[in-house]
């Protein structure tokens, strides 16, 4: 068998379990999870993407109507894991504002971790345009498997 390029399965694994540190810059000072956030943008917003780095409160949600500003936590007990070449990883529950009444328009979730200081976007997700009004918004999130978990890195 012939020798193949490839990044390491693993090191796809401990890159979402922080053990990797390639720069001077480490941060991580404990062993524990990080807690990770999801806050909803406006769709006038526009500014949520592939460039963002960190949570910021420009375009978010108005903290008002039962929103509040930096969104909600996310329910992280589900281990990071792989399958074939793909490491990946979903929370354990879907991720519910209740009561909500939106501040305008929203179409975006950004995923972020609220334990890590200064570049701690991890995703953003967008979805159809919603006005809520006193109701109930639940982020049903996908099933926990290479290809279709929230998080994947192939």
């Amino acid at each position: 068998m012939a020798n193949s390029q490839a990044m390491c399965t693993s090191f796809k694994q401990d890159i979402l379990n922080g053990l990797h540190a390639f720069g001077a810059s480490v941060i991580r000072g404990a062993t524990t999870k990080d807690s990770f956030y999801g806050a909803l943008y406006l769709a006038s917003g526009g500014s949520q993407g592939a460039g963002t780095t960190a949570y910021s409160s420009s375009g978010e949600l108005a903290a008002s109507g039962n929103y509040t500003a930096g969104g909600n936590v996310i329910t992280n007990a589900t281990a990071p894991t792989t399958s074939g070449t793909t490491a990946y990883w979903t929370p354990s529950a879907s991720l519910v504002f209740t009561t909500l009444t939106s501040s305008g328009a929203f179409d975006c979730m950004t995923l972020y971790n609220n334990t890590a200081s200064g570049k701690n976007a991890v995703a953003v997700y967008t979805f159809s345009s919603q006005n809520i009004t006193a109701a109930n918004f639940t982020l049903t999130m996908p099933s926990n498997a290479a290809g279709t978990a929230l998080v994947n890195i192939a």
